[in-house]
């Protein structure tokens, strides 16, 4: 347990942005699952839109510190590079 007004605070100010984190990257994670679902069954229309929510939900993600950045444009672009080659190839 804190010993500190303050410091008591900061364990209640990271228990809060641990439970949005979380949700955060849960949500994330839900919307990349569904994504690489849609290309293997090979549905164009649904990956295009499902990749445009995705990128929108990384990137807001990584600009609030749940992703790195990094690791956010790394994913992105693995996807888009999935959704490309496959609408190409149609």
């Amino acid at each position: 347990m804190a010993q500190h007004k303050s410091a008591a605070k900061r364990a209640r100010q990271s228990t809060r942005k641990n439970l949005v984190n979380t949700a955060r990257k849960s949500n994330v994670r839900t919307g990349e699952k569904t994504l690489l679902k849609a290309i293997k069954d090979k549905d164009i229309k649904t990956a295009k839109s499902l990749l445009t929510d995705y990128m929108s939900k990384m990137m807001k993600a990584a600009q609030k510190g749940a992703f790195s950045k990094q690791t956010a444009s790394r994913k992105i672009a693995r996807l888009s590079a999935q959704v490309q080659k496959f609408v190409s190839s149609k």
